[in-house]
């Protein structure tokens, strides 16, 4: 089966295209070299301008400003094509003091692992868990460098129960299953009341942003858009 080729768009308007399509290489290093390794998942990624229709048959992670430019420009749940869809909401991050290199990292570990924002895995305590990767190692605090570039620590499948794995998160930051990190959080569910959101001890876990893997999650299917762009 062919690797899913991953378009990278910049709608925004504090990032060039030229500082986004830089990261690239540095992304595509840790998908195929250090996320691979652990979740035998990979991608070819492609730097897409704003101005150029999708490629029939690829997925998009489209930079943004906020979500309300989001809309503004009509990305919604899929791409116009149909195909999966991430956001990265680069101006919320520069005005908090975060790096939207580790979102963008983020946010493309994410879309491999799951898609369709629809799989889950049962931990080792029964409970049913979202198949979000980074989230529980979310802190940029907690990321680490490739050639210079900001990338996000994501948990291997050993979080959620025992495997033969040497590690439960890529920079070993945690030391034993479903343990959330300092700025962490994960989606359970109970089915008898949906979704809701674990977090670090003592710690408030993040808005929930229109648009985000989070909200699209309690999304009925029938109910997400394709996008007009």
């Amino acid at each position: 089966m062919p690797l899913p080729v991953i378009a990278i768009t910049n709608a925004s308007t504090c990032l060039t295209d030229a500082q986004v399509e830089a990261v690239l290489p540095a992304l595509q290093k840790q998908v195929s070299d250090d996320f691979k390794a652990y979740w035998d998942l990979d991608c070819t990624l492609a730097f897409l301008a704003n101005s150029q229709p999708l490629t029939h048959g690829y997925w998009q992670i489209v930079i943004i400003d906020n979500p309300d430019q989001a809309g503004a420009l009509g990305y919604h749940e899929m791409t116009s094509a149909g195909t999966p869809l991430g956001k990265v909401f680069a101006k919320l991050d520069l005005e908090s003091g975060s790096s939207w290199t580790a979102t963008l990292s983020h946010e493309l570990l994410e879309m491999l692992a799951d898609p369709w924002i629809n799989w889950c895995a049962v931990g080792n305590d029964s409970r049913i868990y979202a198949l979000e990767v980074c989230d529980a190692v979310e802190d940029d605090s907690l990321g680490y460098r490739i050639d210079g570039v900001l990338v996000s620590d994501f948990i291997t499948p050993s979080w959620f129960e025992p495997t033969d794995s040497d590690r439960i998160d890529f920079k070993q930051h945690l030391s034993k299953q479903l343990e959330l990190a300092r700025g962490g959080y994960i989606s359970t569910l109970d089915p008898s009341t949906g979704w809701t959101q674990m977090t670090a001890k003592g710690e408030g876990g993040p808005r929930m942003a229109p648009g985000s893997r989070r909200q699209r999650r309690k999304l009925i299917r029938p109910a997400w858009r394709n996008s007009l762009r």
